[in-house]
């Protein structure tokens, strides 16, 4: 393997967002030694739990090669970037990577944005949830200038093993909505798939050990109704709220391009249902499964292992 003189392409780095995803992220760059890296959250207990300088970013900003930006939404992107004047204070040349979830609508203007001021902008959004941030081992939808990419690509390769240019900036962003767009209706389908199979007398335990070595598997099924459904804890890291603000945003796209996504719509609306009926702050997108089944009266974790069929 190369030595980190020789991968590094980027002298400073600003990283603002240490949150479920973010604090590992940074913990991997961090490790693998290919930037100076200073990192900064609201919560300044985050950046005490890494082995690398807090800034402030106003300040930092300044300094930055590469402002990382692993936030929640498009909103606060922008109000970094334009409310809090980031993006003024980057020189000529930095570039600004974002792998927030964000809206391309907000990533292309923004792009457009930098560039008058000579800044770049990448969106590199990511999937794998937080075990794959954990090990390194995220896949990155990468949009924006050829060039760019190639500047902030050891970084990436710090964070993840699937590196994809997706087009021009906006891009990355756009496949990530439309990724988990498909990922929430696999979540979806399989709740009515497993709850029916529950109410027919199939055990739902034995029910996915079957779909998962059939025609049947996804990604939901195969990852996530195991250890985080069946068992009951629906903590695998990613909010619903956040999975909601995707899913708006995909068929936001789809209405944009006039694609008609009747599927698609029908489990945006069960997902922000479920959202509104959830009384937990902060609940695990997998309490979505829980929602459907719920409406037929069935508890996936608690008929685990104790269905009969007729």
């Amino acid at each position: 393997m190369p030595s980190a003189e020789v991968v590094r392409v980027t002298k400073r780095v600003l990283f603002i967002g240490l949150g479920v995803m973010g604090l590992p992220m940074a913990r991997n760059l961090a490790a693998a030694g290919v930037c100076d890296l200073v990192v900064h959250d609201v919560d300044p207990a985050r950046a005490q739990e890494l082995s690398v300088p807090a800034g402030d970013p106003r300040t930092e900003a300044a300094q930055a090669d590469v402002l990382l930006l692993m936030v929640p939404s498009s909103d606060i992107v922008e109000s970094l970037l334009l409310g809090d004047g980031l993006l003024d204070r980057l020189q000529p040349g930095a570039i600004v990577l974002d792998m927030s979830s964000s809206r391309p609508a907000s990533t292309v203007e923004l792009a457009k944005r930098a560039a008058g001021r000579g800044v770049r902008f990448v969106d590199a959004p990511v999937s794998g949830g937080q075990a794959r941030a954990v090990t390194g081992e995220l896949s990155i939808m990468v949009g924006g200038d050829a060039d760019a990419v190639e500047q902030v690509r050891p970084l990436l390769e710090a964070m993840g093993t699937t590196i994809q240019l997706t087009g021009p900036a906006g891009s990355g962003h756009a496949l990530k909505a439309l990724n988990n767009l498909l990922s929430a209706i696999g979540l979806a389908g399989a709740a009515e798939v497993l709850t029916t199979g529950t109410r027919f007398g199939l055990d739902p335990k034995i029910m996915l050990d079957v779909i998962n070595s059939s025609t049947g598997r996804n990604h939901a099924t195969q990852v996530k109704y195991e250890p985080y459904v069946l068992s009951g804890t629906f903590d695998s890291g990613f909010a619903l709220s956040l999975m909601v603000k995707d899913l708006r945003t995909a068929l936001q796209i789809a209405e944009d391009t006039g694609t008609p996504t009747p599927v698609a719509r029908a489990v945006v609306d069960a997902a922000a249902q479920a959202l509104d009926d959830t009384p937990e702050p902060g609940a695990d997108h997998t309490v979505l499964a829980r929602w459907i089944a719920a409406k037929a009266g069935v508890d996936l974790a608690e008929s685990a292992g104790r269905a009969t069929a007729p």
